[in-house]
């Protein structure tokens, strides 16, 4: 079992590289966060590797665009974009990633540091956990639980305890890659 990745990952190149290049590395880039958090809503109800495979389209219709451009966006324009199957076709979901871009908007505009503010729910700095077996992970902790309440009080949709606590794993705010995984950061 030495120098496998965790069991989790499976042999789709995709899959592959996002767990060998970014799953569990820290991220400070706030357009990066933003999009994780959004895409971490998006799935909701679904599997990872199926918003991996909708994540370009995502990237085209909304991730290139500016946080407050993407809060500019009306619902008319979201509508619009249910039409393409790139993108998961759930309202509610699309419209999220607007609203929660006015909700990042209204932050900043308060005087907030969101990328210090989202760090500070684990002490701003990576917490590595051990993990001998992914299915043994948590799927959400104390300090999930406290940024979903923060991230809702605040405005921002589709953020409960577990989405917030696959954001904290994929942004690297935890490390929960399995203990024998070489991508995990100590051993």
């Amino acid at each position: 079992m030495i120098n496998k990745r965790c069991g989790w990952c499976s042999d789709d190149p995709l899959y592959i590289n996002y767990h060998d290049h970014e799953w569990g590395k820290p991220v400070h880039d706030e357009a990066h966060l933003f999009e994780m958090l959004c895409l971490e809503g998006q799935q909701a109800g679904l599997s990872w590797i199926t918003v991996l495979k909708k994540r370009e389209c995502y990237r085209t219709h909304f991730f290139q665009y500016s946080i407050e451009e993407i809060a500019s966006f009306s619902d008319d324009k979201l509508t619009l974009k249910l039409q393409d199957a790139g993108l998961i076709r759930h309202f509610g979901k699309l419209k999220a990633i607007r609203d929660n871009a006015i909700a990042w908007q209204q932050l900043k505009q308060q005087g907030e540091d969101v990328v210090a503010w989202l760090w500070s729910f684990v002490d701003s700095q990576s917490k590595n956990n051990d993990v001998p077996d992914y299915r043994l992970a948590p799927t959400q902790t104390i300090e999930s639980q406290n940024l979903s309440k923060a991230l809702k009080k605040k405005g921002f949709r589709f953020v409960g305890p577990t989405t917030c606590y696959a954001f904290m794993q994929a942004v690297g705010m935890v490390d929960d890659h399995e203990n024998h995984c070489p991508s995990k950061s100590i051993r």
